[in-house]
């Protein structure tokens, strides 16, 4: 092994995580212990999305080996990502632990044979510094506590920080009009109004960026798309009044009258809004889909799905269809129907509340992740939840079963993610919203208040 160079001893999680991961610590050796590919091993059966980033595992490590001509002795030569970046080796450590760990850490488990393997590699390589990686937090805590570096693995994070995440929209300054008024063109068309404003924040701004502005009168745009050094804005529809209605519910705050613009347009294709319990997300997502399913007919069916997190990975532990055994995971969508049925409960009565949910529900079908890969869904509104318990990689397999005429929402609140080894900075969410951001067909909104009640309101304020 080559001098200054670190070495990186890799654990079970991290390559389950990333499958390509170890074609991600540039010129630095990776050392894959025999501890790790027994446990990879173990779990490469079954049709989970860990089983399959197993099987993935094994063919990349496999297609290195054939390309080495079976002489691994001395390393395997990993191959480069990105063109002029130097890389480092692979090996394969065969050998069992033996340096001594601390009584209470004796056992023959896997977690300490890498903390053994991680000191044998220290001690036959003082020159160097060896690093233990792993996406297991209480690994690294003891592995601390021994004096041995360890680190998470972050090669995957979207950003540094959570906070900096795209909010899709952004507040005028004070003097906008003064120093963007310059030249500044406006016109009508079929009763929208546009401008054209040239400027240096004009320069900055993204598609579909909402702008607005806490004047005496308001203002509120969207930005529609970017020509030369100028930019074309769109006053956006109101949805907080009573005539814009969108199956019988209406903007509350600006956040929510923004998400409304996005998701009734029609050349928007993706969709993604943020926010936390009680924001509107699902209410909001699921009036748009039913006006433009039932009465604009822009769409022939909604599908919703979310992941199912506490069940485990496989929903055949629960009885029924596919439909009934992702039931008790969609109470959101039992919910926000009883909202939107209200009108014919107060209209019709009882027979008329059963026949708008026998109607509703006739449109709506509840699909499982497990069931997706090699789909395409045509002419279809498809509404993801709790999307930020998702992974990159299961984001970008639902994203992709887009057909013509469809549009994607993915909803969510990076604050909750309840899936082992995701953060705010490498959920699914948080790259799908950092990705779309620059695509002049796709939109996001971060919704900022809870609409439920004074009670809920007042609970998440104080509690």
């Amino acid at each position: 092994m080559t001098a200054k160079r670190k070495i990186f001893v890799v654990d079970t999680n991290v390559l389950i995580h990333d499958p390509s991961s170890i074609l991600r610590f540039q010129e630095h050796d990776v050392v894959i212990p025999i501890v790790v590919l027994e446990e990879l091993d173990s779990i490469k059966v079954g049709m989970s999305e860990v089983a399959r980033n197993v099987r993935q595992v094994s063919r990349l490590l496999d297609e290195l080996v054939e390309k080495a001509n079976g002489d691994i002795s001395h390393g395997i030569k990993l191959p480069s990502v990105t063109k002029d970046i130097e890389t480092g080796h692979l090996y394969f450590h065969m050998e069992e632990a033996r340096s001594p760990l601390p009584f209470g850490l004796s056992g023959r488990s896997s977690d300490n044979a890498l903390l053994g393997i991680t000191l044998d590699l220290s001690k036959s390589h003082p020159d160097r510094q060896t690093i233990l990686v792993t996406k297991d937090i209480n690994l690294r805590l003891k592995a601390r506590a021994l004096g041995i570096l360890a680190e998470d693995y972050t090669n995957d994070q979207v950003l540094d920080d959570a906070n900096l995440l795209y909010t899709g929209a952004e507040k005028l300054d004070a003097d906008f009009w003064e120093t963007h008024s310059k030249n500044m063109e406006s016109w009508k068309e079929e009763g929208r109004t546009f401008y054209r404003l040239r400027g240096p924040k004009a320069r900055a701004w993204l598609p579909n960026l909402f702008l607005y502005s806490n004047e005496q009168r308001p203002f509120e745009a969207v930005v529609r798309r970017m020509e030369n050094d100028s930019a074309i804005i769109e006053v956006v529809k109101d949805y907080a009044s009573e005539r814009n209605k969108v199956w019988g519910i209406h903007a509350r705050n600006r956040e929510q009258n923004f998400a409304l613009n996005l998701l009734m347009d029609p050349e928007v294709d993706f969709v993604s809004l943020l926010g936390q319990a009680g924001t509107g997300k699902t209410l909001l997502t699921l009036a748009a889909a039913l006006m433009q399913t039932l009465e604009t007919k822009r769409y022939m069916e909604i599908i919703m799905t979310r992941m199912t997190v506490p069940v485990g990975e496989d929903i055949g532990f629960l009885p029924g269809t596919e439909e009934e055994k992702m039931g008790p995971w969609m109470g959101a969508l039992e919910d926000n129907l009883d909202v939107l049925q209200e009108t014919a409960t107060h209209e019709h009565g009882a027979w008329g509340r059963a026949a708008t949910h026998d109607l509703l529900r006739s449109r709506i079908r509840i699909k499982s992740l497990n069931f997706m890969r090699g789909r395409t869904f045509l002419k279809k509104f498809l509404i993801i939840d709790e999307a930020q318990n998702l992974s990159p990689h299961q984001v970008k397999t639902l994203v992709t079963r887009a057909g013509p005429g469809s549009k994607i929402v993915c909803l969510g609140n990076i604050a909750q993610i309840d899936t082992p080894y995701l953060t705010e900075t490498t959920s699914g969410l948080t790259y799908v919203v950092d990705r779309f951001k620059q695509w002049e067909h796709s939109g996001h909104i971060t919704l900022q208040r809870g609409e439920r009640s004074r009670l809920a309101d007042y609970a998440s304020e104080i509690l």
